[in-house]
């Protein structure tokens, strides 16, 4: 009877601690595990992406459709008459507007450009609060010594979001490549201006020249990402890769697990296919890498 009730006594002390020690562990591994589960992802490069053409409503049932529950707007002229009926379509589909594409050609402070104008004046009349990812053209900065184009990005993004401070939104710097889209031109940006309302969106799928840098270049943007947006990844290879078809994405799938990011992961429809096929082939892909994360 004494053997059985100190072993009793050393079980009941065993859970005790094992009850007292768990919930912070389960709590880190319970986000380790939803970073890429499919209620943390966000659509993005899929309206002018879809060879369907799909109609604000048929994209919103398709997202849902597929599970998934927020969708970054990347839009192109011909669909800037539609755009309330993306905002309905979305609502009505409980999809969220996680963010809104900015493509900035002009290079006058305080504009930005006709159609962003029109999508601009379209957001305030709708009063839409979200995120406005946005990068520059080439011939933004064309002629410009590097402190030119530095000087030069600051005042525009300054203005650009005092606007958007108005509207309650926040600026996300895009690494579309060039200049801009080097990240520590970003991160220099921001130690310039503070990081209120302003942050960064990083692609995998316009960085494969980063890969090797990726870990050290995430350490430095975590705090001031908005998103992370995947892709398959080839060092040289092709810019737009099917997820799992890659050979160094897992790796970099594991640095963002290894840190301390907790945002929105991006889900990439940019195959000029139709996009349903390609969104739902990437799903699998994630599924298939993140069994393979330690």
């Amino acid at each position: 009877m004494k053997i059985i009730s100190i072993v009793s006594l050393v079980l009941g002390f065993s859970a005790i601690i094992s009850c007292t020690s768990s919930p912070k562990e389960e709590s880190q591994a319970a986000e380790s595990q939803s970073l890429f589960d499919k209620s943390n992802l966000v659509a993005w490069c899929v309206v002018p992406f879809d060879s369907e053409e799909r109609s604000p409503e048929e994209r919103a049932e398709m997202l849902e459709e597929l599970g998934i529950s927020e969708l970054a707007y990347d839009w192109r002229q011909q669909h800037l008459p539609t755009f309330e009926a993306e905002l309905d379509a979305l609502e009505k589909h409980n999809i969220n507007l996680r963010a809104v594409w900015f493509w900035i050609d002009q290079d006058s402070v305080g504009y930005l450009g006709e159609d962003n104008e029109a999508l601009w004046d379209k957001m305030v009349a709708n009063d839409v609060q979200t995120e406005c990812w946005f990068s520059f053209s080439p011939q933004f900065f064309e002629g410009l010594s590097d402190e030119e184009k530095r000087q030069h990005t600051i005042r525009y993004i300054a203005d650009f979001r005092e606007r958007a401070k108005q509207q309650n939104c926040t600026l996300g710097m895009y690494n579309h490549g060039d200049w801009f889209g080097n990240p520590v031109n970003q991160l220099a940006i921001i130690d310039s201006l503070g990081d209120d309302h302003l942050g960064m969106v990083y692609n995998f799928h316009h960085a494969h020249h980063e890969i090797d840098e990726f870990p050290a270049l995430l350490e430095k943007m975590q705090d001031h990402l908005l998103c992370i947006n995947l892709n398959g990844m080839e060092e040289g290879g092709e810019k737009i890769v099917a997820l799992g078809e890659g050979n160094r994405e897992l790796e970099m799938m594991q640095a963002i697990k290894n840190s301390n990011y907790q945002g929105p992961i991006g889900i990439i429809g940019h195959q000029d296919q139709d996009v349903k096929q390609v969104l739902t082939k990437n799903l699998q892909g994630l599924d298939q890498l993140k069994a393979e994360l330690k």
